[in-house]
């Protein structure tokens, strides 16, 4: 390969593998020392070797001891004229880049030797050689993924399991899907029930949960009762008769990306296989194509009645039993004597009769709504009439936000989402890497399509996570605008509120407040209303608060007799006002707490998770504060907005380390 004495010439080495197990005559000992036995052949001297382990030669991107080859090169840190690597495939598989690492190289007056290749690029034929080979391992890596994918179909119409958590109902037996006889149970109830009674998916649920029956947690969840999402999820697998779905996620190339990809949900039905499976059925196709039927028919959202009515709180009223949203209902009562029908009556009632918990709402009274809107209206008109309030607005329009720490999350979870691509090349590395002659071929492929099965079912959790954390950044960018839109719209609420559609006040209600605490009976005052819960601070009595609340403060009154006659006996009392400051912890509001955990977190967070996270922490509760009658029947605050919550105590002083 050589016609020139280069004894002496400074030389870099490139060394890189896609696995930590890469066979043999690629493991970076085999590439190391083929490299070296050239260097003392040509009388080379390495002054330094670089070495990427677990990259694919898909892109440069990520190989961190490469781009510091090329940055080494470019400051003509060692002086050295060429790179010399084992394969040109070590050096790089994707044409582009391989050809243009090497022209980078080239500037800088350094060439690249491919010793098993015998390819030299200071030579004319060399560099062409290069350009032909790089292109064609570009197109073997094609190759290896096409075949990967086409292994994967094949194996889906042949009736295999493609990896991933067993559908509820079955068990993984060696890669095979086998009936989980006490899950089954259920599976089948499921579509008896949904089929052959008038129940929607949310009533066979409810069934269910009411019978006692638990749902066996796995892996892949936490609760142990029923819920209507999990019921459509099993109504709509054809795996329950017999069938194997796949390809209804697919990879596509990002737009204006080299080399990035995502995981999208297919649309073209044209490219989903449905195959007979190998695995026994739990029903049968006809039952199952009935519960497809129904599905079709109930998933239709009907049209709404009242069509010139709103319930403008409605979602926002609490449940002063279990605390989930309260929804307007009409009653529409029999006619009068004169056959005149009598107007019908709006309310707000507890519809969620089945928390996620699994755990049953008794609270069955309704609420008047024309009521309890104009009690709220009232509310917000005393908000926007107290003294400085429209200054204290003016202030807080166009204030700043901080996403900081949902910003680091989301560049933890793309990291995270890298590295699963990055083990997806490394096990199509592997597999292209497999010897067909060897003897435990098929069982080393069909672990290695098992484990990127399970990469693919995280890369869609991660994506999953990705898009929350996007969303929840963009919401809260959102709410700024939004928070600016609603500050402008109080400064002229008395004006415009009473001018507004029901669906515009709904609008309005539903972006300004994120919750209303009612009580279960009307007080003697007669309000319901206990508290409002702000989407955004508001000015309240010269204070930045988030909740305000219709009752004033409880007053001790202590009524003294005042007389000229000469005491009898004289009581003599001192009060130390220091040991009192001492006794005193921090102190902060709902609304306070609210607001903080809003902006540091992103989260929002419920009076009710307040509450249950106080008593958690030993916080003594105010005394006139409802948590509910039993624990049997609270909603559980999630651990992520329990943690934010004790954080914002601790930022108050309510609790200490």
């Amino acid at each position: 390969m050589t016609t020139t004495n280069r004894e002496g010439v400074k030389v870099y080495s490139y060394i890189r593998v896609s696995t930590s197990i890469q066979v043999d005559g690629y493991s970076l000992d085999a590439q190391r020392q083929a490299i070296q036995n050239y260097a003392n052949y040509e009388k080379m001297h390495i002054v330094r070797e670089y070495a990427d382990e677990g990259f694919s030669g898909k892109n440069i991107a990520g190989r961190e001891q490469f781009q510091e080859m090329l940055k080494d090169i470019q400051s003509d840190r060692d002086g050295v004229k060429f790179v010399l690597v084992f394969k040109l495939s070590r050096f790089g598989r994707n044409a582009a880049d391989t050809l243009f690492s090497l022209q980078t190289m080239q500037d800088f007056g350094v060439n690249l030797i491919s010793v098993d290749d015998k390819l030299d690029s200071s030579t004319d034929v060399g560099k062409v050689m290069i350009s032909i080979m790089s292109s064609m391992a570009e197109m073997e890596r094609d190759n290896i993924h096409a075949q990967t994918m086409a292994g994967r179909r094949q194996k889906a119409r042949m009736g295999g399991w493609n990896g991933g958590f067993a559908p509820y109902g079955y068990k993984l037996i060696n890669g095979h899907l086998t009936v989980e006889e006490e899950e089954a149970k259920v599976v089948r109830m499921i579509f008896d029930l949904f089929v052959n009674t008038t129940l929607g998916a949310n009533g066979v649920a409810k069934k269910l949960n009411n019978d006692g029956i638990k749902k066996i947690v796995r892996q892949n969840g936490k609760l142990d009762a029923f819920t209507g999402h999990f019921v459509k999820l099993v109504l709509d697998n054809p795996v329950y008769m017999g069938k194997i779905a796949f390809g209804r996620r697919h990879t596509a190339k990002v737009n204006g990306k080299r080399n990035e990809y995502k995981v999208m949900k297919q649309l073209d039905e044209s490219c989903i296989i449905i195959a007979d499976g190998e695995h026994d059925a739990l029903v049968s196709e006809e039952l199952w194509r009935k519960a497809e039927a129904k599905r079709k028919e109930t998933g239709i959202k009907k049209e709404k009645k009242e069509q010139d009515h709103e319930y403008i709180l409605s979602g926002l009223i609490k449940c002063p039993c279990c605390g989930k949203g309260m929804y307007g209902i009409v009653s529409r009562s029999k006619k009068r004597k004169d056959g005149t029908p009598y107007p019908p009556y709006y309310s707000y009632s507890c519809r969620e009769t089945m928390t996620k918990t699994g755990r049953q709402c008794e609270f069955g009274k309704s609420f008047s709504a024309p009521k309890l809107d104009e009690e709220v209206r009232k509310l917000i008109v005393s908000l926007v009439n107290t003294p400085d309030f429209a200054e204290a607005v003016k202030g807080l329009i166009n204030k700043e936000i901080d996403v900081s720490e949902l910003t680091e999350r989301l560049a933890n979870l793309q990291k995270q989402l890298r590295q699963l691509y990055s083990r997806q090349r490394h096990l199509e590395q592997q597999q292209d890497n497999l010897d067909f002659d060897a003897p435990n071929f098929d069982k080393m492929s069909e672990s290695i399509t098992r484990r990127l099965n399970d990469t693919f079912d995280e890369m869609t959790r991660v994506e999953g996570l990705i898009r929350e954390t996007q969303t929840r950044i963009q919401n809260v960018e959102q709410q700024k605008l939004t928070q600016d839109s609603i500050y402008q719209f109080l400064l002229m609420f008395d004006k415009l509120y009473d001018k507004m559609t029901d669906m515009e006040k709904k609008t309005f209600m539903q972006s300004f407040i994120e919750s209303i605490e009612i009580y279960r009976e009307r007080q003697k005052d007669g309000h319901y209303v206990k508290a409002i819960n702000f989407n955004f601070p508001v000015s309240y009595n010269g204070e930045l608060v988030t909740t305000i609340s219709p009752l004033k403060e409880t007053t001790v009154e202590t009524v003294v007799l005042l007389s000229r006659e000469k005491a009898d006996d004289h009581i003599r009392f001192s009060i130390n006002t220091e040991d009192l400051k001492k006794n005193v912890g921090g102190y902060a509001t709902y609304g306070d707490i609210k607001a903080y955990v809003l902006e540091k977190f992103g989260l929002k967070v419920s009076s009710l998770y307040i509450a249950q996270t106080k008593d958690k922490c030993g916080i003594k509760e105010r005394e006139n504060y409802y948590i509910g009658e039993g624990k049997s029947k609270e909603l559980i605050c999630p651990p992520e907005k329990e943690k934010a919550i004790m954080d914002a105590f601790r930022h108050f002083g309510m609790l200490r380390d």
